[in-house]
């Protein structure tokens, strides 16, 4: 909205010509996004707490997790909040694909606001069934995966991208639709599978979002793209705005989750950040790229995919203590804070690796 009233003033005042520019926009919206978070977040925890909507803890799981039972949780509303607000404020509201982000992140966010809701309600850490939760997911990412498909302009926006190799790629066709669905539904269960721990899930998704913002960019300017040797998708460099609302978004609520947690964002933030990536990484044909600086997520995710399968394989054995992989950790005694630093050690390497794809070719 604001970038429109600067297009409108800008005629008139020269000095408004500034705020279109999406370097100095992206600024704004991290800081916009986090004065956000710092100006609402007390009042909604103060009334999560009001209204009980505290978090159930499962009981098989750590013991040590069982002091965190009543903190409040669903605080991803705050996140969400400050994003689409902010994202609504300064980006180019006729932009397509400001427009995909915001409906898949908004779309995955209210599936987690059923699933926390009915856990709160019925104090049940299980939550939405499984089959309904996953059918309105694949509702969501198939609708929005063929919108994509649908209104691309360019076959380079349906082709996939190798990093690290000069003019490798894939044309998919239609079979981006299942890809960039299998992309974001994908990604939006391994940021909640992540998110067990204080401000474990929150910081890899910050730093992620802020690497891909910058991906964003160069994708959607000419120069940048040609002299980087990555694909320029015209008009998709305005997902910048959104990336760095989600940056700061998410720094205003990690100082609410940073440990001991005040809140817990629930699945209505971890299923819709995890989209939100998904979604950015299809728009800017970097879905390899987000699976390495995402690694912590993938990790996360392989580690309760093969203690299933070797569980079901061996008759009952286990490869670790406990699944996903940070609980393992857990018991073998790691302290809390010590695996959650570790894990955002592991997700700024693995994001400047990302980074570097964008020169080394």
């Amino acid at each position: 909205m604001l970038y429109h009233l600067a297009e409108l003033l800008k005629q008139h005042v020269s000095g408004f010509n500034v705020f279109t520019y999406l370097t100095l926009r992206s600024v704004l919206a991290i800081l916009t996004a986090l004065v956000f978070s710092f100006a609402f977040g007390p009042a909604l925890i103060e009334r999560l707490y009001r209204f009980k909507f505290g978090q159930p803890v499962r009981d098989d799981g750590p013991a040590s997790h069982l002091k965190k039972t009543g903190t409040p949780t669903m605080g991803g509303v705050l996140i969400l909040s400050a994003i689409t607000v902010t994202t609504l404020l300064w980006a180019n509201l006729s932009n397509r694909f400001i427009w995909f982000a915001l409906l898949v992140t908004v779309a995955f966010g209210l599936v987690g606001f059923a699933d926390d809701y009915i856990k709160i309600k019925h104090k049940d850490p299980k939550g939405l069934p499984a089959r309904r939760k996953y059918f309105w997911l694949s509702l969501a990412g198939f609708g929005v995966s063929a919108l994509i498909y649908g209104t691309a302009q360019t076959p380079v926006e349906t082709t996939l991208i190798f990093p690290f190799v000069k003019d490798l790629s894939l044309s998919l066709g239609i079979f981006f639709i299942p890809w960039a669905y299998l992309v974001i539904v994908g990604s939006s269960n391994a940021v909640n599978l992540t998110d067990g721990l204080d401000g474990l899930a929150i910081m890899p998704t910050l730093l992620v979002a802020a690497a891909l913002a910058v991906f964003a960019y160069a994708s959607g300017n000419f120069k940048f793209a040609s002299y980087l040797g990555i694909p320029y998708i015209a008009g998709v460099g305005e997902i910048a705005i959104f990336c760095t609302a989600i940056a700061g978004a998410g720094l205003g609520f990690l100082w609410f989750n940073a440990y001991p947690a005040q809140v817990f964002m629930g699945d209505v933030g971890a299923l819709a950040l995890g989209a939100a990536l998904g979604v950015v990484a299809v728009l800017v044909r970097q879905e390899i790229v987000l699976a390495i600086m995402g690694g912590v997520f993938v990790a996360e995710t392989l580690s309760v995919a093969l203690q299933v399968l070797y569980f079901k394989w061996s008759g009952g054995k286990r490869i670790f203590r406990m699944a996903p992989l940070h609980h393992h950790y857990e018991l073998k005694g790691w302290p809390e804070p010590k695996i959650i630093v570790r894990f955002w050690i592991i997700t700024l390497i693995l994001v400047l690796v990302g980074l570097a794809s964008l020169k080394v070719r």
